[in-house]
């Protein structure tokens, strides 16, 4: 073969291997038809069959008889998640913020860590439901679960969207392991590697890595007192054409921000203009002392799903999440599960849960949870005043406070050393995808009244100072 022949087979060969390491090509897609890939790199259809033979003969893709090339099972590498993202600081990092907080001793202090204390949590209620559930059929104790997961607990959700005017039947409630399951059902169904995603900024810091495990294109928009801006938001989805936009309803993290009417309105309006699905994440919607608006109630589940859990406000160890969606998109999404988890979440924990919230004892937990947190944010940005850190806004309910430090101080740097002395914070870059909150933290009120947190915080900022 001449030398240029040879360097164009090389180039076309060059394209593919570079398809797959970015996961543009994953194991078992079809590769471009000869001709076509032949007018895309401006070859001859030779060239192709010569480049294709020759990543045949590597064994990274495979022919099949009357139907093409395809990508070979082994032929795409294995992708930490730490080389998905340009490399950051890991006091910044998501990944990294997580595994101190989860596998953190009990000396440990955790005000940075995403959940209550144990001691906050209905576990008298959960005792009480375990005792009823030993008792249920042996199938409930040992089967498989449902492919759509117990009815009993989707009733019992189901009741609950219709009160707020979601009227939606069984088809169109699908269980699942947890809430970062149904977020990464939903993105394995919906999304390909490469494709653009908007989050807010700042927003949950495990959307960001959980996108990156997708090969996702990670985009922000900044999030106000209420909600993204609407002309930024509808700016950037123009520009971008992203395929999802993943938020928090309710009260929003890290912020605690709640979306208005008139923002959520236009949302909707600009999702339905650019073909956009809403991912709403509601995990915090039961420490609302009063509704705020839903976009997955005021669109009907046409291009929002609605997704939700109950680590936040029952227990973070019986673990089942759900998603609410359109009924074909939901029969989808049952058959990946089915790939995925071989059925839906534990029957156990299904009925366990659906046990304890249809108890009255559960409604009481949230009117003393609601009173005892509103204490406690009140408590914690008191004795964080002292200190110059301060609240970007006092939410209406939940357990966070968004702080910002004094001026001249990065949080990040604060976190390495509060570490020093087994506290972990959550520094602001955490949460955001463009790196612009390195003045703030966020605190959990539920776990930052020992007086040592206070104490570290002083003497690590006066240490930079």
């Amino acid at each position: 073969m001449a030398g240029g022949d040879d360097t164009r087979t090389g180039a076309v060969m060059a394209t593919i291997r570079r398809k797959i390491a970015s996961r543009s090509l994953a194991a078992g897609d079809r590769l471009p038809s000869i001709r076509q890939f032949a007018a895309t790199m401006g070859v001859s259809p030779s060239t192709v069959v010569e480049a294709y033979d020759r990543l045949a003969a590597e064994g990274l893709i495979r022919a099949r008889r009357g139907a093409g090339f395809f990508v070979a099972g082994g032929a795409v590498p294995p992708l930490p998640l730490a080389e998905t993202a340009p490399r950051r600081d890991r006091a910044v990092d998501p990944l990294w913020v997580s595994r101190q907080s989860l596998d953190a001793d009990a000396a440990t202090l955790k005000p940075g860590c995403g959940w209550l204390p144990a001691d906050w949590m209905p576990t008298a209620a959960i005792r009480s439901a375990l005792r009823r559930l030993a008792r249920h059929d042996d199938a409930v104790l040992a089967d498989y679960g449902t492919t759509g997961g117990s009815m009993t607990l989707r009733r019992v959700l189901l009741g609950r969207l219709a009160a707020e005017g979601l009227e939606v039947g069984p088809e169109q409630m699908l269980l699942t392991g947890s809430g970062t399951q149904a977020i990464d059902l939903v993105c394995r169904f919906l999304l390909r590697p490469g494709e653009t995603v908007l989050i807010d900024d700042p927003c949950y810091f495990n959307f960001q890595a959980l996108l990156r495990a997708h090969g996702a294109r990670v985009v922000g928009v900044p999030y106000g007192p209420t909600g993204p801006d609407p002309a930024a938001f509808e700016a950037v989805v123009a520009a971008e054409r992203p395929r999802l936009y993943i938020t928090n309803a309710a009260l929003h993290n890290p912020t605690g921000a709640t979306l208005s009417p008139q923002t959520a309105h236009r949302l909707l309006v600009t999702a339905a203009a650019h073909d956009l699905t809403i991912v709403e994440d509601d995990i915090f919607c039961d420490f609302e002392p009063d509704l705020s608006p839903r976009l997955a109630s005021l669109d009907g589940l046409q291009r929002v799903v609605r997704i939700g859990s109950f680590s936040k406000t029952l227990s973070a160890s019986v673990r089942c999440g759900y998603i609410a969606a359109r009924p074909d998109w939901i029969e989808a999404l049952v058959d990946l599960q089915v790939a995925t988890n071989f059925g839906g979440p534990s029957p156990m924990a299904a009925e366990l849960i659906a046990g304890v919230l249809a108890a009255g004892g559960y409604r009481k937990h949230l009117e003393e949870l609601r009173r005892r947190l509103a204490r406690a944010r009140r408590d914690t940005a008191a004795r964080l005043a002292p200190l110059g850190i301060r609240p970007w806004l006092m939410p209406r309910g939940g357990f966070y406070l968004w702080c910002e430090l004094p001026p001249g101080h990065d949080s990040a740097a604060l976190a390495r050393r509060a570490l020093e002395s087994q506290v972990v914070l959550a520094p602001g870059n955490v949460f955001s995808v463009s790196q612009t909150a390195g003045s703030f933290v966020r605190f959990n009120v539920a776990q930052s009244s020992d007086p040592r947190i206070l104490d570290t915080l002083r003497r690590v900022l006066a240490e930079a100072a």
